[in-house]
């Protein structure tokens, strides 16, 4: 059974283990894997943002820099340009928190200035440090997710000696570094980067071997939706491939799962959210 959490975030507490929390995931890319381009018109975006909510989303996670491998980095002027627009159309619109999907303590100013009360930091605050007392000084939630090198180097790293101990104790050494600014343990999630850096063997490996995360003693997300270990052919067949990694995540103890198809992902993790119900009190 997964441990219960309270997670703070900025205007309010968040349950976690009882239910499976989704976070909708809205790409401002123009290169993302899945709907690169498609809403890098703000009208759009807010558009594709209500949906996200109608469709079940408990946070939504906006994301204005591409993090598929190969992905070179822009400019703060270029991820401002993409994000803030956005932000500004969706403050106070929406019942669910925003989350934002930023490395940049730049960017999380902005984003939290603007109605955000997550900040989702794919680098695990490797790659900009003073990230960490952006989020401690708004008292902001925060999921520091694992990274192994960067988007551009991924394709020519080597495979990770023992992908979970190496997770373990980067995970562990990024929380020490939010508490040495003062945020709160109750404000953070962690991530382990599935994908990040990651080959596909070792990203199976990660999910079967997730429930080794609890001896951090924080609540996990995971975001397996539309990752290239899960591709197949068509749309549909990786689909069904990201719902049974979806489920497999929450069975070994995820609180939170990152998804882009949110009510077909919703399907599987309540199905899922019954099976570990059932299995505590049997």
């Amino acid at each position: 059974m997964r441990k219960r959490f309270y997670w703070k975030l900025r205007q309010r507490d968040i349950q976690l283990g009882e239910r499976t929390v989704l976070l909708g995931v809205l790409n401002l890319t123009p290169d993302s894997f899945s709907d690169g381009g498609r809403y890098s018109d703000p009208d759009r975006a807010f558009a594709r943002a209500l949906e996200i909510e109608e469709q079940g989303a408990d946070i939504l996670d906006i994301g204005a820099e591409s993090t598929r491998p190969g992905a070179s980095p822009i400019s703060a002027a270029e991820e401002t340009r993409r994000l803030i627009p956005v932000l500004k159309r969706l403050k106070d619109r929406l019942n669910i928190p925003i989350s934002v999907d930023t490395y940049k303590a730049e960017i999380a100013e902005r984003a939290l200035d603007l109605g955000a009360e997550i900040i989702n930091d794919p680098s695990g605050l490797t790659f900009e440090p003073q990230l960490a007392r952006t989020v401690s000084n708004h008292n902001s939630g925060l999921i520091i997710n694992h990274m192994r090198g960067r988007p551009e180097t991924w394709a020519k790293l080597g495979p990770m000696p023992d992908p979970m101990a190496t997770i373990l104790r980067d995970l562990d050494a990024a929380v020490s570094r939010t508490r040495l600014v003062g945020i709160e343990r109750s404000r953070l999630a962690i991530d382990p980067g599935i994908g990040f850096g990651k080959r596909k063997e070792q990203n199976s490996l990660i999910l079967g071997r997730l429930s080794q995360l609890s001896a951090l003693d924080l609540p996990v997300m995971v975001g397996p939706s539309h990752k290239s270990f899960l591709a197949h052919e068509s749309v549909q067949e990786t689909r069904f491939a990201t719902a049974a990694a979806v489920a497999a995540s929450v069975l070994r103890g995820a609180h939170i799962i990152r998804v882009h198809d949110v009510r077909e992902m919703r399907a599987a993790a309540d199905v899922a959210d019954d099976i570990l119900r059932v299995t505590a009190v049997v």
